[in-house]
């Protein structure tokens, strides 16, 4: 079978690897997703059942792709029944069919991000600490304190003194939100993201559970694992079928190692051989993405990273144009280069499509985006507000979630301020009435079946949403799919009411509608559409129809993973690349680093990388700073590597507790989030 496949000989090797933990050192453009697709193949070429088989992999899609790969290697037709999917995918799986050994109920509704920040939210008002005479961090970032706390493995104490130092004389009031949090999340049957994980660690980690899940997976495979977080490690290492080698497989990049800021980090890959006694390694260096004159720039500039798996990309297109670096007046004169640069390589033939403008951060492309309008030069911008974030799409979600959880409290604090005249005070008592905090209650019920005090100018909308839950409330009658549509019925004299341009969200709603096609279960809808979620309404109906070509703009965080024939890489001036919001020490540099590889790789024949000498600001007050490239640029054999353009610059020389079910899981919190020492 494999004499069939283009692979090389690193790529072959991998894929055909006996038993025992496998570490693929995978670098840029190196065929990543070939050698691990070509693993699943050959291991279903050896007669490994395909459900005996459990991809991870950080997107559905991505899952998806990789398997339709598998099968058309390996001719297999039932490569489908491959376990794939995302961590927090599978763990929803698992946990309904054995969460019940941990205490939960089956039927538990998944709350997204912005939800769990809800519910904090209301958390925050509900103990007053919203109304104190002194500043309390907002729902969002106490929402981002409890994800690294919980993901990173480490007490809040030391998540607040490291990343949000502001947030110190707080600590005692989060402890008791946070708890105040998790017993609100029992009593009403909702996980958040970071619960899946936890709770999955309990299944794999406790000795009533464990050997049974670790036993229904012989080969465990993972991509992207440089990406993984301390408590995804204990999961994999809590896989242990009895009496079998660890069949652990992980690939990625140490050097593209990015996600620091969701709690990732690299200490998994670096340590994979430590951790995992027996790793065989193999290092991918064949790269088939870029010429060799752009790569010589990319491993200089990763070479001098002490945070690392040797390996130097090398290519057979020995050939090509070597990367401009280039540096700028200010931002209105990079704004100029930047343009001309795009227009050239169009004129020979590259379409704007295959070219990226990269930044470290979205408001980096500002002044470039009024220049590329100027010259009528469409683009696409990459990182702004998600599909399932938009506000009309969470009240539609909202009316779902209800239907499946009449306790979501979150969900009800939505829909019932959709009537014109219900505020937050009288959604909070309506709540109270209907018996949503009443674990004996039915809540749907009682709201369809009871009349309720409201509003005088409130009592037809509120009618009409009580006959929109009632036509939908009858499960075994609608399809996910039919309730949308009754519910989106419901929603267009709202959005009539509440915005002046409702027809792009009226479409957005029948793109919904879509979505639930082909689901029967509701749960099963919502679970899988809060956990891989589209990125915006464009990811399900195409590309964005822009002239006949558009430009891309992207944060280097959103390319990762892509490539295009040119990029330009933007603002790479110490303080931006390195940010200085980024340099309390040594691990924060150097994951800088690596975001200027990612960027750097992203290029198959053109690299422009530049920088302006004076920055803008109208922070306090407005003036002009002076900017010098960035630290990571500047050496001499980074430099030699570029020719360099533009005007003179000053160059510078310069692991945790078995769990066992929904009590353990709750003290693993408390140890999280309690008393200074605790653990």
């Amino acid at each position: 079978m494999f004499e069939a496949l283009d692979l090389d000989d690193p790529q072959r090797a991998a894929a055909t690897h006996g038993d025992g933990p496998l570490l693929i050192v995978a670098g840029a453009g190196t065929g990543k997703t070939t050698t691990l697709a070509a693993r699943v193949a050959n291991l279903l070429g050896r007669g490994v059942r395909p459900e005996r088989l459990l991809l991870l992999t950080f997107t559905r899609r991505a899952a998806r792709e990789m398997l339709l790969r598998a099968e058309t290697m390996s001719g297999h037709p039932e490569a489908g029944r491959v376990w794939g999917g995302t961590f927090h995918g599978v763990g929803n799986r698992l946990l309904r069919l054995h969460g019940r050994a941990l205490g939960l109920s089956p039927d538990f509704t998944v709350l997204d991000q912005g939800d769990a920040a809800d519910v904090l939210g209301l958390l925050r008002d509900e103990l007053g600490l919203a109304t104190g005479d002194r500043r309390f961090p907002r729902k969002e970032t106490l929402a981002s304190i409890y994800s690294r706390t919980v993901n990173a493995a480490t007490p809040l104490d030391e998540v607040v003194a490291r990343h949000y130092p502001w947030c110190t004389d707080d600590v005692g009031d989060i402890r008791a939100l946070v708890t105040a949090y998790t017993e609100r999340k029992r009593r009403q049957h909702l996980l958040d993201f970071d619960d899946l994980l936890l709770f999955w660690r309990a299944l794999a980690t406790s000795p009533e559970t464990g050997p049974a899940v670790a036993g229904m997976f012989e080969h465990v495979l993972v991509d992207e694992y440089q990406d993984t977080n301390a408590l995804q490690a204990d999961i994999l290492d809590g896989l242990r079928p009895p009496g079998t080698p660890r069949n652990l497989t992980v690939v990625g990049d140490d050097a593209q190692a990015i996600y620091g800021f969701r709690a990732a980090t690299v200490r998994n890959i670096l340590d994979f051989p430590a951790r995992f006694p027996g790793t065989t390694i193999i290092t991918l260096e064949h790269n088939h993405r870029s010429s060799q004159p752009l790569l010589d720039t990319s491993n200089a500039v990763i070479a001098r990273s002490p945070q690392r798996h040797p390996k130097t990309l090398w290519t057979e297109r020995t050939t090509g144009t070597r990367p401009v670096l280039r540096a700028c007046l200010d931002e209105i004169g990079q704004a100029d280069a930047v343009c001309r640069a795009v227009l050239a390589h169009r004129e020979l033939g590259v379409p704007l499509m295959r070219q990226a403008v990269l930044f470290r951060a979205a408001h980096h492309s500002d002044v470039l985006e009024v220049e590329l309008a100027r010259r009528n030069i469409p683009f696409v911008k990459y990182g702004g507000l998600r599909f399932l974030e938009a506000t009309h799409v969470k009240d539609a979600l909202a009316l779902l979630r209800v239907l499946e959880n009449p306790r979501d409290e979150v969900a009800w604090f939505r829909v019932l301020q959709l009537p014109a005249g219900v505020g937050p005070a009288t959604a909070r008592r309506l709540m109270q009435t209907i018996g949503v905090y009443d674990e004996n209650a039915d809540p749907v019920v009682t709201f369809i079946d009871s009349q309720v005090e409201v509003p005088a100018g409130s009592v037809a909308q509120v009618n009409q949403l009580r006959s929109a839950l009632s036509g939908c409330a009858d499960e075994g009658l609608m399809t996910p799919a039919a309730q949308l549509e009754r519910i989106r019925a419901y929603l267009g004299p709202v959005l009539e009411r509440r915005y002046d341009a409702p027809a792009a969200r009226l479409a957005d709603l029948d793109q919904l509608v879509l979505l639930a096609q082909g689901y029967e279960a509701r749960g099963r809808f919502l679970a899988e559409l809060t956990l891989d979620p589209p990125a915006s309404a464009s990811d399900l109906a195409g590309p964005p129809s822009l002239d006949e070509d558009w430009l891309v703009l992207s944060t280097i965080h959103s390319a990762k993973g892509l490539e295009f024939d040119v990029v330009h890489v933007i603002h790479a001036s110490d303080g931006n690349i390195p940010s200085d919001m980024a340099l309390r020490d040594d691990d924060e540099v150097e994951e800088e680093r690596r975001l200027l590889y990612v960027a750097l790789t992203r290029a198959r024949h053109a690299l422009h990388v530049t920088y302006p000498q004076r920055f803008h600001h109208t922070i306090r007050r407005e003036r002009f700073s002076t900017a010098l490239v960035s630290r990571f640029l500047d050496h001499d054999d980074v430099r030699a590597t570029f020719d360099v353009a533009g005007p003179d610059v000053d160059v510078r020389e310069d692991g945790g507790p078995a769990v066992a079910g929904v009590v353990s899981v709750d003290e693993l919190l408390a140890g999280l989030f309690g008393a200074p020492g605790a653990s």
